[in-house]
C-alpha cells in the first residue's frame, strides 16, 4: 500500500517538474526569439582600452625596478632606473672638452692683443719709411734736375737714384708686412667664430649626456595601473625596447563589437546599445555606436584572401563596430581590457 503511494507521489512531481520544465523552455524560447526580432546581437565582442607601452630610451644595466605585477601608480612615478656610472662618464667627457674649448679664448685673445699691438708698431714704421721715400724722392728730383743743367755728376746721380730704389723698396717691405700682419689677425678672428661654433657643439654634447642621465630614470607617463613585470634586475636593455605596458585610467574604454554583415545595414551613428560583460551577469552597460568599421576584419589580416584564386566559398563576413559606453567612471572602472561581452543593438 506505501509502495503504490510513494509511486504516485514520484509521478505527480515527475509530471509537475515536466511542466514546469516545459514552461520554463517556453518561456525561455520566446525571450530568446523576442529578443533576437528586437535585438540585433552579437558574442563577438571585447571591452577595449589604450595599452601605452613604457619604452627605455636609453641603454643600459636595469639598477632598480620600482614597480610589481598591476601596480597602480601616478604620473611621474618611478617605474626603472638604469645604472648611471658610463653616462655619468661620457656626461664628465663633454664638460672636459667643453672646458678645453672655452680655455682657448683667453690664448686667443691675448695673441689678437699683441697682433693688434704689433700692426701699430709697423704702422709707426710705415710712417716712417714713407717720410723717408718722400726725402729721398725729393732729393732725386733735385739731382735730377742738376744733372740737366750739368751742375753735378752722373755719378752722384746714379748713387741718388740708387738710394730712392732702396727707400722705395724698404717702404714696400714695411707695407706688405702690414698687411700680413692685419691678414694675420683676421685670421685670429676667425679662428674666435670657429671656437665660439665649437664650444656650442660641445654644449649641445653636454646636453646630450644631461639628457640622457635623466632618460636613466623612467617614470609613469600618466596615472594607471602597469600590467605584467616581464624585466628584472640586472637585465641588459636597448633604446626604444618595450619595459612594461600601462594602461591609461583617464582615457574612456569601449567596446569592439564584430557584427555580421548581415546584421549592419540599419546600424546609425549614436545608435544605442545594450552591453552584457561575461564578468559580471547580473549587470548592464550602456553605450552607443561610435563607428563602423570601412572594411571586413579579414582585410586587415597580414595575408587577406583573394577570391579571384579559383577557390571561392562565401563566408558571412564581420564588421568591427566601435561602441562608446556612456556609464559613469565608477561603473566603467571595473571593466577590464580583454573581457568578454555581448552586445545587443535595438533595431529601429
Amino acid at each position: 500500500m506505501n509502495k503504490n503511494r510513494t509511486d504516485k507521489i514520484i509521478v505527480t512531481l515527475t509530471k509537475w517538474f515536466g511542466i514546469a520544465l516545459f514552461t520554463a523552455i517556453i518561456i525561455w524560447g520566446a525571450l530568446y526569439f523576442l529578443k533576437g526580432y528586437r535585438y540585433e546581437q552579437t558574442n563577438d565582442a571585447q571591452v577595449d582600452a589604450y595599452l601605452s607601452p613604457v619604452n627605455a630610451k636609453v641603454g643600459g644595466y636595469i639598477s632598480k625596478i620600482y614597480y610589481k605585477d598591476n601596480q597602480q601608480v601616478q604620473k611621474g612615478d618611478t617605474l626603472v632606473v638604469i645604472e648611471l656610472d658610463e653616462y655619468g662618464l661620457k656626461r664628465n667627457a663633454a664638460s672636459a672638452e667643453l672646458m678645453s674649448s672655452h680655455a682657448k679664448l683667453p690664448v686667443l685673445a691675448a695673441n689678437e692683443e699683441t697682433q693688434i699691438k704689433s700692426i701699430e708698431v709697423i704702422k709707426a714704421q710705415l710712417s716712417g719709411a714713407k717720410a723717408k721715400l718722400n726725402q729721398q724722392q725729393r732729393e732725386f728730383d733735385r739731382y735730377k734736375n742738376l744733372l740737366a743743367d750739368e751742375s753735378t755728376t752722373q755719378q752722384k746721380y746714379e748713387n741718388v737714384s740708387m738710394s730712392l730704389a732702396i727707400t722705395q723698396s724698404d717702404y714696400d717691405q714695411v707695407k706688405a708686412s702690414l698687411q700680413v700682419a692685419e691678414s694675420k689677425l683676421n685670421d685670429l678672428r676667425a679662428q674666435r667664430n670657429a671656437i665660439a661654433a665649437e664650444i656650442k657643439i660641445k654644449e649641445a654634447l653636454l646636453e646630450r649626456q644631461e639628457l640622457d642621465i635623466k632618460y636613466t630614470v623612467i617614470t609613469a607617463p600618466f596615472n594607471g595601473q602597469i600590467g605584467k613585470k616581464t624585466i628584472q634586475e640586472g637585465q641588459l636593455i636597448q633604446p626604444g625596447q618595450t619595459l612594461a605596458f600601462l594602461v591609461n585610467k583617464t582615457e574612456n574604454k569601449w567596446v569592439m563589437a564584430n557584427f555580421k554583415e548581415t546584421q549592419i545595414g540599419n546600424f546609425k551613428i549614436g545608435q544605442p546599445v545594450s552591453i552584457e560583460v561575461d564578468a559580471f551577469s547580473n549587470e548592464k552597460f550602456s553605450g552607443v555606436i561610435e563607428s563602423l568599421s570601412p572594411t571586413t576584419g579579414s582585410r586587415y589580416s597580414l595575408l587577406p584572401p583573394d577570391n579571384a584564386t579559383g577557390n571561392f566559398v562565401k563566408i558571412i563576413q564581420r564588421i568591427p563596430v566601435r561602441i562608446k559606453l556612456t556609464d559613469t567612471p565608477e561603473k566603467l572602472a571595473r571593466l577590464s581590457a580583454g573581457m568578454n561581452a555581448n552586445v545587443y543593438v535595438l533595431k529601429d
